[in-house]
């Protein structure tokens, strides 16, 4: 069995579900002109990191200039069943299947590092792991492995495996054979761009992530756009609408990582609970959990901005005394959200004389615009 196979074989017992290897120039500069442009066009947000490390980003010898191979690997995290959004009216958020267990990041870097510690013992090279927290093209460089291709919603496609991919690169000094890169196979097809709720995709494989879901409840770290706020119903952490709409889920299988599989007390908690949630409460909630990075306040922003959605439903007549009380959080960022909220539960009417006593000693200038907006009656509305 060659070096090339002997990796493949270890890295499947470690667990991944597919592996490749990509030569470090297999980007060429195709990849790093496209990030360029992406974050020129401010496409990027406030990921000021995007900016900050893109020519690391486009050449791994940049990053590392040992680096002779970069092997790609990837571990499947398909759901069970559909993953798009709940239905209104059920009183809980949905949270994207990527985030409804452990952290992939720990689970992924854990047997990379594995990887890596066994091929310098066999072979005497030396590596580096890299799971989505170092300036590495992920994508490009699993498709130049032959793991998939980036589909127009810019996450990656497998003909086996559909949508739901994590990805980990290993850099090695270790001169393996490139495979052969994935060829696009989306076609005609504008599925993905067709089921955004808040249309940032606007033209196929361009992502605008100033109003990408994902991006506003995960990344952004300020108010959300009171115009966004509607459009994202009842996802209070990310959102899989883009990827579950691809026509190559069908050959999707659900993940066989148990860390991967849902925890019901995660996804079936009711919002109203899950916006009473005070920081001790919440970081024991989402241990282990990628969702607790985020933090208790912006979570508990995503959460209200679901009850504010729920207006019409059951849900809203339980949810208006949580957010009654959030009226006086100490976070500026919930407060803002639990006006939005009662604006919307209340109408612009029932809150007007508790927003003008509420915006004569408010502070803060965002939570006093949002009073505002309620008092001239444009809570339902925005």
């Amino acid at each position: 069995m060659s070096i090339d196979q002997e990796i493949r074989r270890k890295a499947r017992e470690l667990g991944f579900d597919a592996v490749g290897v990509a030569a470090p120039d297999a980007l060429g500069t195709a990849a790093g002109e496209a990030l360029a442009r992406f974050v020129r066009l401010g496409l990027h947000g406030g990921m000021g990191w995007l900016a900050d490390t893109a020519e690391r980003r486009a050449d791994p010898r940049v990053l590392w200039p040992p680096v002779r191979s970069v092997v790609m690997v990837a571990m499947n995290y398909g759901p069970t069943g559909d993953p798009s959004a709940a239905p209104m009216g059920t009183g809980r958020g949905v949270i994207s299947v990527y985030a409804r267990n452990r952290d992939y990041h720990d689970v992924l870097k854990k047997r990379l590092k594995a990887l890596g510690r066994w091929i310098e013992a066999t072979y005497g090279a030396q590596s580096r792991a890299f799971v989505d927290t170092a300036p590495v093209m992920e994508k490009p460089l699993a498709r130049s492995a032959g793991l998939g291709w980036q589909g127009k919603h810019t996450n990656l496609v497998s003909r086996q495996f559909g949508s739901w991919l994590f990805l980990g690169a290993l850099f090695t000094t270790l001169a393996l054979a490139a495979d052969p890169a994935e060829d696009d196979h989306c076609g005609s097809c504008r599925a993905c761009l067709d089921a955004c709720p808040t249309g940032a995709l606007p033209a196929p494989y361009r992502i605008d992530a100033r109003r990408c879901v994902s991006y506003l409840t995960i990344e952004h770290k300020g108010h959300i756009p009171r115009e966004l706020r509607p459009a994202i119903g009842n996802r209070i952490y990310g959102c899989d609408d883009c990827l579950a709409a691809c026509p190559w889920n069908k050959f999707a299988k659900a993940a066989r990582e148990a860390a991967f599989h849902a925890r019901e007390v995660l996804t079936e908690t009711p919002l109203v609970a899950l916006a009473r949630l005070d920081d001790a409460a919440f970081r024991a909630l989402f241990s282990g959990s990628p969702i607790k990075r985020l933090k208790r306040d912006r979570f508990v922003r995503n959460v209200l901005i679901a009850l504010g959605n729920a207006a019409d439903e059951d849900a809203g007549t339980e949810a208006r005394p949580v957010v009654e009380e959030l009226l006086d959080d100490p976070s500026p960022l919930v407060r803002a959200m639990a006006v939005w909220a009662l604006g919307r539960l209340a109408g612009g009417a029932g809150t007007a004389a508790l927003g003008g006593r509420r915006l004569a000693r408010e502070r803060d200038p965002a939570v006093a615009a949002e009073w505002r907006a309620v008092i001239r009656g444009r809570g339902p509305a925005s």
